[in-house]
Order: C-alpha cells, then sequence, then structure tokens
C-alpha cells in the first residue's frame, strides 16, 4: 500500500480523488493501491527547554545559554492533532511506500519530515512537487516523483531555521526579560527576524519625529502656457559619475559617462527668489534645445509572493497576511500556481502551457462579464505568444516559478478573491504584450538676467506612441500604483506626461517668472507594502526590480513567513497599525532602546543568516557549521548582556 500524506484535508480530498482513493476512512481515504492522509500544518515541534533537563524550567539567566546536545521534536499539545497523528503512525507502520505531498517548499517539508519522523517510517519515501493543484499538474507530479533525498538540502534548512529560531529566540527571550524585566510580569520576546523588523520600524519612526523641515523657493517661469523649471548643473552629481567611470575603467569595463547633470534650482530665501525674479522679468526667454528621445517600458514582472502583497496593500489595502491568505486558497481553488514563491520568472517548459491558460481566461466570467477576453483577443490569429527573457529564464527559477493562472475557470470566488485573481490575471496577461512605446521631450531655455548671466529652464513632456501592454490595466495605469495618489505626485505625473506644443530652436518671447514655497518633508511611515520590501532587501531602499532581486538573498525571513512576523509584532504590542500605517509602540522603542547587539537586531546581519539558510538549501553551505556558528552567536550575546550594566525598562 501506498500512504500519501498531504498538508491539509481539502488537498488530500484533490490528490485521492486524482488517484481513485475514494473510499472514506477515518482521517485517510483509501482505494487503489493507496491511502491518502493528511496533516493540519505542523503537528510536530521543537521541545520545551524543560523537556531536555528539569533545570531549564524556571527562568534563570544562571541557566543561560540554553543549548541542547541535540534537538527532540514532540507532537503538539492538542487532541485532534494526537489524533490525526495516531492514524498517520498506524498507516506509515503498514506502508509499502511513503508520497510526501506536502506543500512544495521549505516549510512543507519540514512539516512532514517531522511527522514521518516522529511516526518510525522505515520504507522508501518519494516526493509530490507541483506548482499547481490542477488534475493535469497532480498527474504529472505522480508521473515525476523523486526519492525524499533530492530534497535533503530542503529539509536541512527548514531544520536550521527551526533550530535557529529557537536557539535565539529562547535565549535572548529569557536573558533580556530576566536582565530587564524581573517582577514586572512581563516578556521582553526576541526573535531572529521579528526584532530586526521591529528595529526597521522604529528607527523609520525616530527618522520621522527627528525631522526638521527645511524651506526653500523654487523659481519657475511660463512661456506659451507651458510651465519650466530653473535648473543648475548638479556638480557632486557629476563628479560621483565621473568616479564611477574611472571605477569601470579600472576593472577593464566600459561605462558611458552621463555627460552635464542638472537639479531644480533652489532659493533659499523668498528675498533671494524675489531677486532673480526682478533681474530676469523683462528679459526675453530664449528655447536652447529640443532634444527628443524615444524610449520603451517592458511589461510589469509576473508576481512573486512579497510583489503581490505589496500591490494588494496599495490596491486593495489588503494586509500582507490577508493577502496570503486569499491567493492561498485561490491556490486550493486550483486557479493560482503556488503562491510561496519569491521569484518572478517562469521556466522554459511553462510557455507550452501558456495558450492553454490563456483560452481559460478567455472564457472567465465575473457577474456575466468577460474581463479578460478583449486583451486576449489581439494575442490569438494563430501567432505564436510573445516570449521574453524577462519573463522566460530557466536561471532565475529554482523549485517554483511565478505566481500566473493555472488556466482552471474560477468558480465561486469571493469579491476579495476575484480582485488578487484580477491582480494576477492581468500581470500574466500583460507578460505577452509588446513594450509600450513612448517619446521623451526635453527643452531647455534660458533667460539672461542683467549681469548678462544666463538661468536655465527645463520642462519635459512625454508621449506615448503604443500603448502596448498598458491596454491591459485598467485606467492606463501601471501594475503599482497608488490608487489614491498625494496631490504633489499628481502634479510631477502630469508636468512628466504633458503634451507640449511645437518650439523651434532659437525661439524667444515674453515670460512670466513666479516662485512657488516647498518644503522638505519627513520620511513615510512604513506600511505592510513597504515593510515587505524592507525586509526583502534587509532594509535597502531599491526600486530598481534588477537590483532588489540581487539583494533577495540576504533579506530577512522568508515570503511565507514575513506577514506572520508583522502580525506577530502587532499581536505582542511592539508596533501597531494607524490606518495603513505601521508605527512602533512604547514598549516597541523601549525593547530596541534596550538591546546593544547589532546581530539581534540588523536588518543586514540578520539578512547574512538568511543567505546561508538559503546556501544550505542549494548544498552550497554545511548544516553543521552553520548550527555551531548559531551556537557560538548565542554563547557570545549571552555574555556580553550578562555584563551589561543594568538600567531599568
Amino acid at each position: 500500500m501506498v500512504v500519501c500524506i498531504a498538508e491539509k484535508p481539502s488537498v488530500a480530498r484533490e490528490i485521492a480523488q486524482i488517484l481513485g482513493a475514494n473510499s472514506q476512512k477515518k482521517g485517510y481515504l483509501e482505494g487503489n493501491g493507496y491511502q491518502v492522509t493528511w496533516t493540519f500544518g505542523h503537528l510536530c515541534e521543537l521541545k520545551e527547554p524543560h523537556e531536555y533537563t528539569p533545570m531549564w524550567k524556571s527562568w534563570s539567566l544562571g541557566q543561560l545559554p540554553m543549548i541542547p546536545p541535540r534537538f527532540g521534536i514532540k507532537l503538539k499539545e492538542d487532541k485532534h492533532i494526537k489524533e490525526q497523528f495516531q492514524i498517520i503512525e498506524s498507516l506509515i507502520q503498514n506502508a509499502d511506500e511513503i508520497v510526501n505531498c506536502g506543500d512544495a517548499g521549505q516549510e512543507g517539508e519540514l512539516i512532514q519530515r517531522w511527522v514521518m519522523q516522529k511516526a518510525g517510517t522505515k520504507c522508501p519515501v518519494k516526493r509530490l512537487w507541483v506548482n499547481s493543484l490542477t488534475e493535469e499538474a497532480i498527474k504529472e507530479g505522480f508521473q515525476t516523483l523523486k526519492d525524499q533525498s533530492a530534497y535533503q538540502g530542503l529539509y536541512e534548512a527548514g531544520l536550521m531555521r527551526a533550530i535557529g529560531d529557537w536557539l535565539l529566540g529562547m535565549n535572548a527571550t529569557r536573558l533580556y526579560t530576566q536582565k530587564y524585566a524581573s517582577g514586572k510580569r512581563q516578556v521582553l520576546s526576541v526573535g531572529r527576524v521579528q526584532t530586526p523588523t521591529l528595529a526597521l520600524v522604529v528607527a523609520r519612526q525616530r527618522e520621522i519625529d527627528n525631522f526638521v523641515p527645511r524651506q526653500s523657493w523654487m523659481l519657475s517661469t511660463l512661456y506659451r502656457n507651458t510651465k519650466f523649471h530653473a535648473i543648475v548643473r548638479d556638480e557632486e552629481a557629476e563628479a560621483e559619475d565621473a568616479a564611477n567611470v574611472a571605477a569601470a575603467a579600472e576593472k577593464g569595463k566600459k561605462q558611458k559617462p552621463k555627460g552635464k547633470i542638472y537639479k531644480t534650482l533652489e532659493c533659499a530665501t523668498e528675498d533671494e527668489g524675489k531677486t532673480l525674479i526682478e533681474n530676469i522679468k523683462e528679459k526675453p526667454f530664449t528655447i536652447l534645445s529640443i532634444e527628443k528621445k524615444k524610449g520603451t517600458e517592458a511589461p510589469p514582472r509576473l508576481y512573486d509572493l512579497t510583489g503581490l502583497q505589496v500591490d494588494c496593500n496599495k490596491k486593495l489595502g489588503l494586509s500582507a497576511e490577508q493577502t496570503l491568505s486569499i491567493i492561498q486558497s485561490l491556490y486550493e481553488k486550483k486557479v493560482t500556481t503556488y503562491p510561496r514563491v519569491d521569484t518572478t520568472f517562469l521556466p522554459d517548459d511553462v510557455y507550452a502551457k501558456c495558450p492553454q491558460t490563456m483560452n481559460g481566461l478567455y472564457q472567465t466570467t465575473f457577474a456575466g462579464v468577460a474581463p479578460y477576453a478583449a486583451l486576449i483577443r489581439p494575442l490569438g490569429g494563430g501567432a505564436p505568444l510573445r516570449k521574453s527573457k524577462k519573463v522566460f529564464d530557466n536561471s532565475k527559477v529554482t523549485d517554483h516559478h511565478a505566481i500566473i493562472p493555472t488556466g482552471v475557470i474560477p468558480q465561486g470566488l469571493t469579491e476579495l478573491e476575484q480582485k488578487v485573481f484580477d491582480l494576477v490575471a492581468r500581470a500574466f496577461i500583460a507578460a505577452f504584450y509588446d513594450d509600450c512605446k513612448f517619446e521623451t521631450t526635453t527643452i531647455m531655455g534660458e533667460v539672461k538676467d542683467n549681469n548678462n548671466a544666463g538661468i536655465l529652464f527645463r520642462t519635459t513632456g512625454k508621449v506615448i506612441i503604443e500603448e502596448g501592454w498598458k491596454v491591459v490595466f485598467p485606467n492606463k495605469s501601471s501594475r503599482g500604483e497608488t490608487p489614491n495618489p498625494t496631490p504633489q505626485a499628481e502634479t510631477e505625473a502630469k508636468e512628466t506626461d504633458n503634451t507640449l506644443p511645437i518650439f523651434e530652436e532659437g525661439e524667444s518671447g515674453p515670460h512670466t517668472p513666479s516662485l512657488s514655497e516647498k518644503w522638505t518633508t519627513p520620511p513615510k511611515p512604513y506600511t505592510d507594502a513597504t515593510l515587505l520590501r524592507a525586509m526583502e532587501t534587509a532594509g535597502k531602499t531599491v526600486e530598481d526590480e534588477t537590483l532588489r532581486d540581487a539583494l533577495k538573498e540576504n533579506g530577512i525571513g522568508r515570503p511565507s513567513t514575513r506577514a506572520a512576523i508583522i502580525e506577530t509584532l502587532i499581536r505582542r504590542n511592539y508596533i501597531k497599525r494607524e490606518r495603513s500605517s505601521l508605527r512602533p509602540t512604547p514598549t516597541g522603542f523601549e525593547l530596541i532602546d534596550l538591546i546593544h547587539e547589532d546581530v539581534l537586531k540588523s536588518a543586514e546581519l540578520t539578512g547574512r543568516w538568511e543567505k546561508k539558510l538559503r546556501q544550505i538549501e542549494r548544498h552550497e553551505y554545511d548544516a553543521k557549521t552553520f548550527l555551531d556558528e548559531l551556537k557560538q552567536m548565542v554563547s557570545n550575546i549571552v555574555i556580553a548582556v550578562l555584563k551589561e550594566k543594568k538600567t531599568s525598562l
């Protein structure tokens, strides 16, 4: 008998139906030579400190660090879990072969391995690895089962993550609680990922609280109903560019210099601005140059989990946890692929299945309306779908690919599920459209002042020549834009996208200069979207998607766990939600101020540990070495904190 173990009852039923195991038993389904059972997520967990030695039951500084010679697992204290485990254990004892059908990821691997380990598995174990729960994907998965040894790196990485969380969490929480909150009945929870995340939120709030606004005045002028802004040469930026070019040359690389770089002219005082106006208001405005550049904008990337959570927060106001719950539900309803992914690419072998997926979207209707039919129709006509290296790249895909629709026609989705599905569907459709083509016109003008010195002005206009993929998105907006932009952002967008009148070099005429007051603004508090991005890049602010990809290796947490980390910090009263903003509480401030060990609160340092976990997964780093480093780090932290002079919380 082959025993299949899924991670959820609903997934087990899907697998059982495909395998022909249709006879319902208590805790499993049976038939056609298969028994299909399930867990409820984690049935097992690492033992508590007192289960290694009674001395660790009471919280005492003298017992730290707690480092078990060997880590053990136990069943969770839950009646239903114990009942289900007994069923699984009985099936395993009589099995000829086991198929691990857990979620195809690090956590799913750990969940199932622990259960099989606890049940004393002795027979061969195979692994089902699928990117979606469609009938086709599951059948294909069972035809290509691999021995579980092929996923040993995945298991070791998950195990080291769990042990690392235990070692750091158990020891640091007791250490700081006993040292600084003893007798206050207050637990100071410290975690390997949660504390660096809290530190990011605290640091941002301190920037906001300590921000001193700076006032300046911007000079602009109106010429032929077109607004031009005064500019000056940016000597610092030009020097930096020259240094970068020289550094590239030393490495034998050619880097083209940017040439002249300009920045907005800012007047420190209003009087300074008014003096400029007096000097130029009667002088003619002259067009110096007209530069037109054609450009293209590629379709937005497909979604990884973090990208989807970011957009759902911006567009739909959903928290990271809500988005994860919804996309998990869409996965279980077979309409989207596996969600806990950190890549935005597809492997080449998915390309052949894309027409079938597109056909499913073509037939999709919500409330009697087919939202995608008109968008897919231009992609048909017998021509092959566009295949871009920015979408299909085997080198950017490991175990899972980007989140895309499966081609199964959605049925019975909730309103929010429809909206999240719509984001995924439109991103997929847009990936096969041509680039958006546009032309940017930059016009430079000049006014000579009373001293015959020229003041430069510039305006920019952008004209869409071919919309390309932009037709896929409602209101011609790009993916991920804020639905309610600030007045300043709206004005900047209009000025960039406006259509300019026809100018000629050398023409001149009267103009109307003016001053506008400007205040520097503080950084914005984190939202779910921006905090997720900060966790992904270990606190670095990166807009460029290619650069962000390079930093993902050092991100803190996993895509599947970051939402839970945010919610844990809220639940423990370290941060709070104020509308869409995430802000630290007084307790959160106090905890970060107490922690002087950088390794506990630095996103960058924690990110290096995360990178090692990913390397363990790929057999590029030794798990035992990682564990030894963890133990040494925890010992060093305990010694350092015990030496600190005690201060009140």
